[in-house]
């Protein structure tokens, strides 16, 4: 089968999210043989990697394009524009099995090629992308566009008529299928990890205790939830070290200013980037993981990746109740589920911290999350259904 893989991500090295999924699937297509056409925005040696994973790589070349980007919106909304002509100009020389889109906006490139080259569509949406907005200021997204534009994403399947759609959880599922979009040629995949890299391992907590919360740091991850757990678990347990692992974004900057403005001696430290491959090891340095995200259709819709590293290195969580992630592991002992309050999301994080899971409980959770959430597994179901719509 030779198949035109869609990103508005660059391809390597993977930034979170989508691309670190594509990167595990495009390994496996090739080990089953099948031929990979990767088109994205242009990065560092593509050419290098495309003969590393023996594979074609087509890149946009027009601006850059990442997550942190200037004028990432508009940015986004044109790419859509330029990837159909990219993929348009080599389908003139190559034919195509079929066409694979990662997130909501390769999906609509995608959905415009199934007329143009009249070969089938599966459109993988790892987000809930337009749900995010929620969050934000509506000077900055005014309600009635928000409203029109989460309609818009979620009629992408049904508007192009694709022939199947995979998605992050089973939360995107649903809305997908009230949406209108037939429940049979719908698949929830949740977001997988590298068991390699995210190894059970024997967690070494320090004095003082340490709150640990690692990856991307946007406007939705560090809200007014995140920064009324912060203030208030300082002023309940003022020994509390919070260790942030990852860029440190806007949002991460704002909210240590905000969180010094309140209470100057809150010990808060951020290591800033950080190689994949090294976040394991800082994340064995804490006592417990935090995911305090705002609530929004967009973290509803999620199955946070942070959640799936914590689980898999043994280390105990407290979270908002994001439904996409919660269907997952609302029945761990080792994951608490708090409510979308800062008082309440500090009071859970410091009865963790007090009175720690068993162990024994982490690691039945390590081995089920290695069984059923590492990428291998999650990227065999993934192309199973490929094979079997292109054998249709």
């Amino acid at each position: 089968m030779r198949l035109a893989l869609l990103t508005h991500e660059p391809f390597y090295p993977p930034s979170g999210g989508g691309s670190a999924e594509l990167l595990y699937l495009v390994k496996q297509l090739t080990q089953r043989n099948h031929e990979v056409h990767i088109f994205c925005p242009e990065f560092p040696n593509s050419k290098k990697t495309a003969k590393q994973f023996s594979i074609g790589i087509h890149t946009f070349k027009g601006w850059e394009m990442n997550r942190y980007t200037r004028f990432r919106s508009i940015k986004y909304l044109l790419f859509p524009i330029f990837l159909r002509r990219m993929v348009k100009n080599v389908a003139s020389n190559i034919q195509f099995d079929l066409i694979f889109s990662q997130h909501a906006i390769s999906s609509i490139a995608a959905g415009q090629l199934k007329t143009d080259l009249k070969v089938p569509v599966v459109m993988n949406f790892l987000d809930h992308l337009t749900g995010f907005m929620e969050t934000w200021p509506q000077w900055r997204m005014p309600r009635f566009i928000l409203k029109h534009l989460m309609q818009f994403e979620l009629n992408l399947p049904k508007r192009y008529n694709a022939d199947f759609i995979l998605t992050v959880s089973m939360e995107l599922s649903q809305r997908f299928i009230e949406n209108g979009f037939d429940e049979s040629r719908v698949f929830s995949i949740n977001y997988g990890y590298d068991s390699q890299l995210f190894k059970p391992k024997q967690l070494k907590p320090k004095h003082p205790p340490t709150i640990v919360m690692h990856g991307s740091f946007d406007t939705h991850h560090l809200g007014k939830i995140a920064t009324e757990a912060i203030f208030s678990i300082t002023q309940l347990k003022p020994d509390v070290h919070f260790l942030f692992i990852g860029k440190k974004t806007n949002a991460l900057k704002k909210l240590v200013k905000k969180i010094h403005s309140l209470s100057p001696v809150t010990n808060i430290s951020c290591t800033g980037f950080i190689d994949y491959k090294l976040i394991s090891e800082k994340l064995c340095e804490g006592h417990v993981g935090i995911i305090p995200y705002e609530q929004s259709s967009g973290t509803h819709c999620a199955f946070v990746a942070k959640m799936v590293e914590y689980a898999a290195v043994g280390l105990p969580v407290v979270s908002t109740p994001l439904s996409g992630t919660k269907s997952f592991f609302v029945n761990e002992p080792t994951i608490i589920f708090s409510k979308f309050d800062g008082k309440e999301f500090a009071k859970d994080t410091i009865r963790v911290l007090n009175s720690p899971p068993h162990t024994e409980a982490s690691n039945n959770l390590t081995k089920r999350v290695a069984t059923e959430l590492d990428w291998k597994s999650i990227c065999n179901n993934i192309i199973n259904h490929l094979e079997a719509i292109q054998t249709c």
